[in-house]
């Protein structure tokens, strides 16, 4: 007679297939777990640990690092030590440099927390790429490894001529390469002695109006002034397709809305073309042009040119404001178009839109960093000229070349012409506050070599007056200095 499987044997088969079932869902769960921690590790290393150990805010992490490895150097393009680490007589480690205030905001401190480049790179200057035995006989000598160096853009020429040219007045320049990208200088003033920070730390913060410490380069905000009238008739260009039709009589004022806007001393520039309206920085032409656009499209071109976003800058820097829109009143539209109102940008940015119309629409991203290398001078990384954006097309960057050209020639910029070189650029009187009772500031930005440009300049001092009688001077022994005039 045919045996019978017991009811008992089939439920125990049953409590082994789920309990079998049970254990391969806790080992898949694990091994789950197990590829997201390895997954979170590679992550965190690749894309988050420069940022955790560059924060100035993560002092234990970076503590670590300086207890095995000797901070690196920071290098000019030609070499040059911008900044060390030197020991002094009781074996103490501690950050020198050389040119004391004139790099002072660019390369940054790195005592009472860190800035500049001493930040940003922290992580890389605290990495030693020592070849592997050296660093395991430093390891059993107890030694610290020599962190690698980090070798700049910067051309210590250009950025002490820009140090110099500024003089006392309060404000920055910004000098780049527009088809690299490459930053050349970058000088804010008020200024600091990173070598004595630390001394003079209670002091700087003393005043809590003090701003000292801002690098007025990438985290300034000004009004722009008359060199947004270079955004103002690209959107004219976009919507007429050309400045042929264009003409205007000044006679030193436009009333729109019950709303005046006044020429620069009330000039008068009687009949003018777009280009001689350009060339003379005429605010009630600009105005009216301002008045006479589709307000929907000049709103949608101002803020396609990187307006209200994030740019593409390694330091620390503020947003360009822009607050017009398509229903605003004929009042603010006619001040923006003239680069007044609530418009506000910084010179790092004036100088990435002047670059951009130098290099044929093209915006190259902005970089400080040539390269890494280990302190033997062996490569780690480098880094290449990348485009971030085309902001205009060739034709349209021709255009506003051609006009920034007759500023230069035959507008409020000539004295850059008849110096060896040929130039393109703007200029701006920038009102703020009450402009009854305060100075504006000067502006202006530029570019030199025309038919293929060689650097862009961009300069704003603080409260100083008409950009053409104070920062295209400043301009002129930058352009200068470069070929060497």
């Amino acid at each position: 007679m045919e045996r019978k499987p017991s009811k008992k044997k089939s439920r125990n088969k049953q409590k082994k297939a789920s309990t079998g079932k049970e254990y391969t869902i806790i080992a898949y769960c694990f091994v789950g777990i197990f590829l997201a921690l390895i997954g979170y590790l590679v992550y965190f290393n690749v894309e988050l640990r420069d940022e955790y150990a560059n924060s100035p805010y993560n002092s234990k992490r970076q503590g670590t690092y300086q207890e095995r490895v000797t901070k690196g150097k920071i290098l000019a393009s030609d070499g040059d030590i911008l900044a060390s680490t030197e020991t002094d007589a009781n074996g103490n480690e501690f950050r020198m440099y050389p040119y004391e205030n004139v790099f002072a905001h660019v390369v940054g401190y790195s005592d009472k927390g860190t800035s500049g480049l001493e930040q940003v790179m922290n992580s890389q200057l605290l990495t030693s790429h020592a070849n592997v035995a050296e660093q395991v006989q430093k390891e059993f000598q107890n030694q610290k490894n020599v962190g690698d160096n980090v070798c700049t853009t910067l051309n210590t020429k250009l950025q002490q001529t820009a140090y110099d040219a500024l003089g006392d007045r309060k404000g920055a320049v910004v000098v780049m390469e527009p088809d690299t990208g490459k930053i050349l200088a970058m000088v804010s003033k008020p200024d600091f002695n990173p070598n004595t920070i630390s001394d003079d730390w209670d002091q700087i913060n003393a005043d809590a109006n003090s701003s000292i410490l801002v690098n007025r380069a990438t985290q300034g905000q000004y009004p722009p002034g008359s060199t947004f009238k270079i955004i103002t008739a690209l959107a004219y260009w976009r919507q007429n397709n050309t400045f042929d039709n264009f003409s205007f009589d000044c006679v030193g004022e436009v009333e729109n809305g019950g709303y005046t806007i006044h020429c620069y001393h009330n000039s008068v520039h009687g009949h003018e073309d777009f280009a001689s309206a350009f060339a003379h920085s005429c605010n009630s032409a600009f105005a009216q042009i301002g008045v006479d656009l589709n307000r929907s499209e000049y709103v949608e071109t101002v803020k396609g040119l990187l307006f209200n976003t994030q740019l593409p800058i390694d330091l620390p820097y503020r947003k360009c404001n822009f607050d017009l829109e398509a229903n605003s009143a004929d009042a603010l539209t006619m001040q923006t178009a003239i680069g007044q109102g609530d418009t506000l940008v910084s010179p790092m940015y004036m100088a990435m839109l002047t670059s951009a119309v130098a290099n044929g629409g093209n915006l190259m991203t902005p970089y400080l960093v040539e390269k890494i290398e280990s302190y033997t001078g062996t490569t780690v990384k480098s880094y290449t000229p990348k485009i971030y954006k085309k902001l205009m097309t060739t034709q349209e960057a021709s255009k506003l070349t051609e006009l920034m050209t007759g500023v230069v020639e035959s507008g409020t910029g000539s004295a850059l012409s008849g110096r060896g070189y040929t130039a393109a650029g703007k200029t701006g009187t920038a009102e703020h506050g009450d402009a009854s009772s305060t100075t504006p500031h000067a502006w202006f930005v530029g570019f030199s070599n025309v038919e293929d440009p060689d650097i862009v300049v961009s300069v704003i001092a603080e409260e100083s007056g008409s950009g053409s009688e104070v920062a295209v001077p400043i301009a002129q022994k930058i352009f200068d200095a470069y070929y060497n005039n």
